[in-house]
């Protein structure tokens, strides 16, 4: 599968002038029979907020492990900040920042010592700590608790500091591996605002995996990963913009039917999504008038919408990434022997 390239910022032309923090050519990466990640390759300017999108499993955090030297590539390259992801780990190691999908912070010191320890694993200047120290605090709002325990912080304060733990030695790349995964919605909410702060603040690079939608309109590039592979990338605009229909959902008794009906009557290819039959045409609320008259399948509601990042992901993959994540889900519990040795 070829990927889609849509362009839609400024960032590109900094790419092709050479600037690209982060460049990965024919990226791949076996566990076996499996390929996780197969053969993709982007670029990702100083200064750009870079999204993957995709569901679980989808090879997001494969990728953001190799680029952070935490894994071996089984073929291609990439380079990050300069240094290849192999040859030279060391130096790509000093160079970024990363917050792990699950915590890693030591409940049992306080906020101020785990931020402490990760600067002089690091080698910060002994005399910068304090002042980098005060810096990061304040940025995640967390100054007043810098003595607390992390065991008594919430999950929301925890994902904070892991934050300003991946910020403490100023990095030029900071990696975030679905960063608010597992949070209730507002606090979701509140880390992106720390998240958008610092990126003016800090002049960084910012490189996330999410299979959140809302998370990936805060990038200004998004590429679409599906089965170790990306289908697409660019804006976000500019993927929307390039779907070019609307969407529409429709409730009905018999969505086989309706889906054959679909296709004989009005040559439309629609999918079951969630319950509902889902389609893409152009000028939706003009067609919907003749669609209700026409069909002939009961209808209980139908939902028009502009196109969304799950309409794109939908358009390039044929599901939507809910129906993706509950298609791989289905696929280990199928999968009993696979489950036993990810559990060892």
């Amino acid at each position: 599968m070829s990927a889609t390239d849509v362009t839609g910022t400024g960032r590109e032309q900094s790419e092709e002038a050479g600037k690209a923090v982060i460049s990965v050519n024919s990226l791949g990466k076996r566990f076996g029979d499996v390929a996780a990640v197969n053969g993709v390759g982007f670029t990702v300017a100083a200064g750009e907020a870079f999204a993957f999108l995709g569901p679980n499993g989808a090879g997001k955090s494969t990728t953001i492990s190799i680029l952070c030297t935490l894994l071996h590539p089984t073929s291609g390259e990439a380079r990050v900040a300069g240094f290849d992801v192999v040859r030279d780990a060391l130096a790509v190691r000093r160079r970024i920042g990363l917050v792990f999908q699950d915590p890693t912070l030591d409940d049992y010191l306080t906020a101020e010592e785990n931020l402490r320890f990760h600067a002089q694993l690091y080698r910060v200047q002994r005399a910068q700590i304090p002042r980098r120290l005060d810096e990061v605090l304040d940025m995640v709002e967390l100054s007043d608790r810098r003595h607390s325990l992390v065991r008594t912080f919430s999950g929301g304060m925890k994902r904070r500091l892991e934050i300003a733990r991946g910020l403490m030695h100023s990095p030029q790349v900071l990696f975030l591996d679905e960063p608010t995964v597992g949070l209730d919605p507002q606090t979701r909410s509140h880390i992106w605002s720390y998240i958008n702060e610092l990126r003016a603040r800090e002049d960084i690079t910012m490189f996330l995996t999410t299979h959140y939608m809302d998370e990936a309109e805060n990038c200004e590039r998004i590429a679409i990963i599906d089965h170790g592979e990306i289908v697409a990338t660019g804006s976000p605009e500019a993927l929307k913009e390039a779907v070019g229909q609307d969407r529409i959902e429709l409730h009905v008794d018999d969505p086989a039917e309706a889906i054959d009906e679909l296709r004989e009557k009005f040559d439309i290819e629609a999918k079951l999504s969630e319950g509902l039959v889902a389609f893409h045409v152009a000028g939706a609320e003009e067609f919907a008038p003749r669609l209700l008259l026409e069909l002939h399948t009961p209808t209980r509601s139908i939902r028009i919408a502009r196109p969304t990042l799950d309409d794109v992901f939908m358009s390039y993959t044929g599901r939507t990434i809910r129906d993706a994540e509950a298609s791989g889900a289905e696929r280990m519990r199928s999968r009993p022997m696979v489950r036993a040795r990810r559990a060892r």
